[in-house]
């Protein structure tokens, strides 16, 4: 055991407290962990250097960083996902005409040949001369640090979202696959790169032979095991050997195994577990001892280092320039380049690369430090300047619409009071009840309630249909025609409670929601009974009862007492997979929870759109 590693055990430890203390969240932790190490090391302080044992715990934290990397890519977002539903099919074709994918592919492409460009610059003017290593290094994107600006803004959902997301990860697979070819080249050995097919053929049995895994995993895992966490670092090693075996380098192998691994489906605990070993012990050490290698001073004596740097960095921002005018045909002007300049954000594959670099003498380390210093520049300038520049595209704020079938003192009532927080339209075919109610709210008067009249009224393209009218038999054909149509919530008013039970079953099979009048007001004066404030809680104007679901990334794993919103409300009750949780001040959220709470109406609807809002 060594002083140094005790030292770089501290500053791993006390680098994120640091940060929490001084309230700085726009900083990648890799970059303050690598600044932590100049400072530590040869830069300054010269209290850490690099050991057997620190070289070796550094390397295996480089192969679970790229490992992490390639558990990352969400390859679901590069399925082309054809609408099922009519409603489905209208949204398509009604939405601006790009998809994510296509529009990340042209963005990207773009970004390669101003990558070229660059790289030809610099090697035409003698500044930098190996061409295509630098094309790789400028075409790199940090899939990590932009993720977790989407995350936090709260954008992985969004269309604007997913296709900066789909554009980072590009901006990882290609420059990785692009770097295996370059390094097994320069290396001399040309002739073996088709024996990286091996590597994926590997990959592939491994997928195949263990894709069941997870689920028998379920059923016999023990904490003394952690079978889970056994399999993933059995694919590391493996794929990372058989990698070196093939000509290629160690973290393509790992980086495929972390896609393995990925695309195996295991539960987010073993993804947090992996997260724990890497981020929490190995990664952190990776950082700080890249920082303590780097010779800043050394550096700053040779006067073309003080113009490669603030270049390079340029070069880096230029690169994902031209991003900019294709983005900007599809969302605001000011997102367009909020985007391009996140996509400029570059670390972890620059890390490695430069790593692989060294070893097969592409690039001396000088070179390599000029690389870094401007790399770590762009985690500075990308996420500050993201979170300055972003603003909500008008997609993202529209209110939730509800449509409502039937006009009388039920929905007439509820939909007064929903108009608020939501986009309300109800529709009739009763002349009386629209000369009654078409005062008091947006009502619509259509000369038949036949599925294929709403339909052309476009009273079923709505999130969500309330079926009012009383009778139960017109209630349920149009339910089924909303659901088949492709409405993901329906809630129908059913009053015949003959046929209740039998109707009652088809109908949630169906997905559809119902409730009896009758039932209702029997179970509001039983809990009036029981509990006799029940009534002053549902009418009250200032407080009420409300749920919510968890979906937004951003509350899983999160306490209750360390919600923003804690004071504003009193939550009773948590339904967890079907059973009820009674919670406390340190009861972690978990995505998909129903939380009940009681809180102010006007407090509600930024509450319910924070915490319903889809952000994985």
């Amino acid at each position: 055991m060594s002083l140094s590693l005790i030292i770089v055990a501290l500053a791993a430890f006390a680098t994120p407290l640091l940060l929490a203390k001084l309230n700085i969240s726009t900083l990648p932790t890799a970059v303050a962990e690598i600044t932590v190490g100049i400072i530590l090391g040869k830069s300054l302080l010269h209290v850490v250097q690099a050991n057997t044992t620190i070289t070796f715990l550094a390397d295996l934290g480089v192969i679970l960083l790229l490992f992490l990397s390639g558990m990352e890519i969400d390859f679901s977002l590069f399925q082309n996902k054809q609408p099922q539903t009519p409603l489905d099919k209208k949204k398509a074709e009604s939405s601006t005409q790009y998809s994510p994918l296509k529009l990340a592919i042209i963005t990207y492409a773009v970004i390669i040949l101003t990558s070229a460009i660059i790289a030809a610059f610099f090697s035409f003017s003698g500044l930098y001369s190996n061409f295509w290593l630098a094309t790789i290094l400028f075409a790199t994107i940090a899939l990590g640090v932009v993720i977790a600006a989407l995350k936090e803004k709260e954008l992985l959902n969004s269309r604007f979202g997913q296709t900066i997301l789909l554009i980072a990860v590009l901006g990882e697979v290609v420059p990785m696959l692009a770097l295996t070819a370059f390094a097994s080249i320069y290396d001399g050995h040309a002739s073996q790169l088709w024996l990286i097919g091996i590597l994926f053929v590997v990959a592939a049995i491994l997928f195949k032979r263990f894709r069941a895994f997870f689920d028998f995993f379920q059923r016999i895992n023990k904490a003394t095991t952690q079978l889970d966490i056994r399999l993933a670092f059995f694919f590391i090693f493996l794929l990372a050997f058989l990698a070196e075996r093939v000509g290629a380098e160690n973290i393509l192998g790992a980086f495929i195994a972390g896609i393995v691994i990925k695309l195996l489906e295991p539960e987010e605990s073993t993804r947090e577990k992996l997260d724990a070993i890497g981020y929490g012990f190995l990664i952190p050490i990776f950082f700080i001892m890249t920082g303590a290698n780097l010779d800043i001073p050394s550096l700053l004596k040779n006067p073309t280092v003080l113009i490669l740097i603030p270049l390079f960095f340029v070069g880096f921002l230029l690169a994902k320039s031209l991003a900019f005018f294709v983005l900007k045909r599809y969302f605001q002007i000011k997102n367009a380049l909020a985007g391009s300049l996140l996509s400029a954000t570059t670390i972890t594959l620059v890390l490695a690369a430069l790593q692989v670099a060294r070893e097969v003498q592409a690039i001396n380390s000088e070179q390599a430090g000029e690389f870094l210093i401007a790399a770590i520049l762009t985690c500075l300038l990308g996420p500050l300047c993201f979170n300055h520049l972003f603003i909500a595209e008008p997609e993202d704020t529209q209110k939730i619409k509800v449509n409502f079938i039937g006009a009388n003192i039920l929905t007439i009532s509820a939909a007064q009071q929903l108009d608020q927080w939501y986009d309300i339209q109800l529709y009739t075919d009763r002349q009386d009840n629209y000369q009654t109610y078409n005062s008091e709210a947006a009502v619509k008067l259509l000369p038949d309630l036949k599925a294929e009249r709403l339909i052309k009224e476009q009273a079923f393209d709505t999130d969500i249909l309330v079926l009012g009218y009383r009778n139960y038999q017109l209630n349920y054909q149009l339910a089924l025609a909303a659901k088949k149509y492709g409405v993901k919530r329906v809630i129908t008013r059913f009053e015949n409670r003959d046929i209740m039970s039998d109707l009652g079953k088809k109908m949630s099979a169906a997905e559809i929601e119902y409730f009896n009048s009758a039932d209702v007001n029997v179970s509001v004066l039983r809990s009036l009974i029981e509990t006799p404030s029940t009534l002053q809680i549902l009418t009250a104007n200032e407080s009420r009862i409300f749920e919510v679901v968890v979906r937004n990334r951003l509350f899983a794993r999160k306490q209750i007492k360390d919600l923003s919103f804690a004071n504003q409300v009193t939550i009773s009750r948590i339904f967890r997979n079907g059973t009820s949780i009674a919670p406390h001040g340190n009861t972690r959220l978990e995505l998909n929870d129903h939380i009940v709470f009681m809180g102010k109406s006007a407090d509600v609807p930024q509450i319910r759109r924070t915490i319903e809002k889809m952000n994985e």
